[in-house]
Protein backbone atom coordinates (compact mmCIF):
# COMPACT_ATOMS: atom_id res chain seq x y z
CA UNK A 1 0.00 0.00 0.00
CA UNK A 2 1.17 3.24 -1.24
CA UNK A 3 1.25 6.56 1.40
CA UNK A 4 1.43 10.20 0.02
CA UNK A 5 0.87 13.25 2.20
CA UNK A 6 -0.26 16.89 0.19
CA UNK A 7 -0.73 20.20 1.96
CA UNK A 8 -4.47 21.48 1.32
CA UNK A 9 -4.63 25.20 1.33
CA UNK A 10 -8.22 26.98 1.41
CA UNK A 11 -10.14 24.34 3.47
CA UNK A 12 -12.00 26.14 6.36
CA UNK A 13 -14.46 23.55 7.10
CA UNK A 14 -16.04 20.14 7.07
CA UNK A 15 -17.96 20.61 4.02
CA UNK A 16 -14.35 21.78 2.87
CA UNK A 17 -12.91 17.96 3.97
CA UNK A 18 -16.21 16.57 2.60
CA UNK A 19 -15.63 18.14 -0.88
CA UNK A 20 -11.37 17.19 -1.29
CA UNK A 21 -12.36 13.47 0.07
CA UNK A 22 -15.59 13.19 -2.55
CA UNK A 23 -12.93 14.27 -5.06
CA UNK A 24 -10.10 12.72 -4.30
CA UNK A 25 -11.90 9.08 -3.50
CA UNK A 26 -13.13 9.38 -7.11
CA UNK A 27 -9.95 8.28 -7.77
CA UNK A 28 -9.75 4.50 -8.96
CA UNK A 29 -8.32 2.85 -6.07
CA UNK A 30 -7.56 6.17 -3.99
CA UNK A 31 -9.04 6.12 -0.41
CA UNK A 32 -8.75 9.13 1.87
CA UNK A 33 -7.22 7.91 5.69
CA UNK A 34 -6.79 11.64 6.63
CA UNK A 35 -8.26 15.15 5.69
CA UNK A 36 -7.89 18.36 8.05
CA UNK A 37 -9.01 21.86 7.47
CA UNK A 38 -7.35 22.59 10.93
CA UNK A 39 -4.22 21.13 9.63
CA UNK A 40 -4.55 21.73 5.91
CA UNK A 41 -2.84 17.58 5.87
CA UNK A 42 -3.93 15.22 2.95
CA UNK A 43 -3.17 11.44 3.38
CA UNK A 44 -4.20 9.75 0.39
CA UNK A 45 -3.47 5.87 0.15
CA UNK A 46 -3.72 3.51 -2.99
CA UNK A 47 -2.91 -0.30 -3.71
CA UNK A 48 0.33 0.40 -5.46
CA UNK A 49 1.02 4.06 -6.30
CA UNK A 50 -0.75 7.04 -5.55
CA UNK A 51 -0.72 9.06 -8.71
CA UNK A 52 -0.06 12.69 -7.62
CA UNK A 53 -0.92 14.69 -10.93
CA UNK A 54 -4.73 12.81 -10.38
CA UNK A 55 -4.95 13.88 -6.73
CA UNK A 56 -3.74 17.62 -6.95
CA UNK A 57 -6.06 17.87 -10.42
CA UNK A 58 -8.70 16.21 -8.08
CA UNK A 59 -8.05 18.55 -4.95
CA UNK A 60 -7.73 21.79 -7.78
CA UNK A 61 -11.28 20.50 -9.02
CA UNK A 62 -12.86 20.84 -5.18
CA UNK A 63 -11.98 24.51 -5.42
CA UNK A 64 -8.52 24.15 -3.61
CA UNK A 65 -5.16 24.04 -3.78
CA UNK A 66 -2.90 21.05 -3.10
CA UNK A 67 0.64 20.32 -2.96
CA UNK A 68 2.87 16.93 -2.09
CA UNK A 69 4.92 17.07 1.24
CA UNK A 70 8.05 15.01 0.84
Amino acid sequence: MATAEYRVTGMTCGHCEASVREEVEELAGATVTEVSSETGKLVVTAPNEVDDAAVLAAVDEAGYTATRVH
